[in-house]
């Protein structure tokens, strides 16, 4: 692979969904347009899309299984030091695990029963802060317009990068003071002007009736601390998002940052990472980042195989999150001070390249 600065056009863009940016992209036939796919034959691809309830429910009981054992143990050495490692493992896998969990269950992928995946979803919805409605429009997007600058209201990254921000979101504060704002401004029945972009009308009372039963449950937990005179139940509920929210962010940069915008193909702006099993569980396949783009309706359990059916099309896949990180921390720094500098990702000679007239100059 080779890095490159485009010409310059990236410094001071509008990263909001209402500025030039949006009504750019538009003119530029960037909004909602054709994605490259790499070709695979019908009957592949309908077994790779085949959605089952087996591996999920495996997973899932697991997952379960682990929080009610490590918070169980965290509960009951409260006030020895051993247990903290306990809760550090009931952290990760409440405030970084939900995080794929939301994700492949919002796309109603990862389950075939349909009550299974929504219940997975809201449940993590919650854990890690993100209210269901909103995050699933927003999702949607995401997907139809990956990495598109004034379309995009996913993109964690931006031009000039924020380091503080990023640093804050090892431990979820950011991100979750954001949410809390969200959440006051949902309950008083009311949306920001970007999510007005993309939450249909129809939709729109879900979120305020989902913000004021979060900020119930909360409630509740502050009420049940200050009555038990105990950070307890907030160590179960709540404050796990921030103490264990830090594999979010480490997995979750990895998607996208440092590659080039306004592309129209998930080769160039996303990244495939090998991962061992443990953290593939955790983030249940999502380093397989430029497959889940490129096919978001094969469930995470069938993504290995994509990766086999289309890697020869692809860049080459990062052989470990350290590698990964090799690049990503270089970019982003330099784009701190040249914010149109970005990765460029190298297609294999023989890989289908997408046309000219589909790439984006801006990068």
């Amino acid at each position: 692979m080779s890095s490159a600065a485009a010409p310059r056009m990236a410094a001071g863009r509008d990263y909001s969904l209402v500025g030039a940016e949006a009504r750019r992209a538009e003119e530029r036939g960037l909004a909602s347009a054709t994605w490259y796919t790499t070709p695979i034959p019908r009957k592949q691809l309908k077994e790779l899309m085949r959605r089952k309830d087996g591996p999920a429910i495996r997973d899932t009981a697991l997952w379960i299984g682990a929080l009610i054992l490590f918070g169980s143990a965290g509960v009951l050495l409260w006030g020895h030091w051993v247990a903290v490692p306990f809760f550090i493992a009931y952290g990760v896998l409440y405030g970084s695990a939900s995080d794929s969990r939301w994700h492949e269950c919002g796309h109603g992928t990862a389950f075939k029963t349909g009550w299974m995946n929504d219940a997975v979803y809201n449940l993590a919805c919650f854990m890690i802060m993100r209210e269901p409605t909103v995050w699933r429009w927003s999702h949607t997007r995401h997907h139809t317009d990956t990495i598109i600058v004034g379309r995009d209201p996913e993109i964690s990254v931006k031009r000039p990068p924020d380091i503080l921000g990023l640093l804050l979101n090892l431990f979820a504060i950011k991100t979750t003071w954001f949410a809390l704002g969200k959440l006051v401004l949902h309950a008083r029945g009311r949306l920001n002007a970007e999510e007005a972009t993309f939450i249909p009308e129809m939709e729109r009372h879900k979120v305020f009736r989902t913000a004021r039963i979060y900020l119930a449950i909360l409630a509740a937990v502050v009420i049940a601390c200050m009555a038990l005179h105990s950070w307890i139940p907030a160590m179960l509920i709540g404050l796990p998002t921030l103490y264990g929210g830090w594999l979010t962010i480490v997995f979750g940069v990895t998607q996208h940052a440092g590659l080039s915008e306004d592309v129209l193909d998930h080769r160039l702006n996303s990244r495939t990472v090998y991962m061992n099993p443990v953290s593939r569980f955790l983030y249940w396949n999502m380093n397989y980042h430029v497959e889940h783009h490129m096919f978001p309706m094969v469930p995470y359990h069938a993504l290995p195989a994509l990766h086999e059916a289309i890697k020869a099309e692809c860049p080459p896949a990062y052989p470990s999150l350290l590698a990964a990180y090799r690049e990503i921390i270089p970019a982003v720094l330099r784009q701190r001070r040249d914010p149109d500098y970005h990765v460029i990702r190298v297609l294999p000679a023989t890989a289908t390249a997408l046309p000219a007239d589909r790439l984006a100059t801006a990068a």
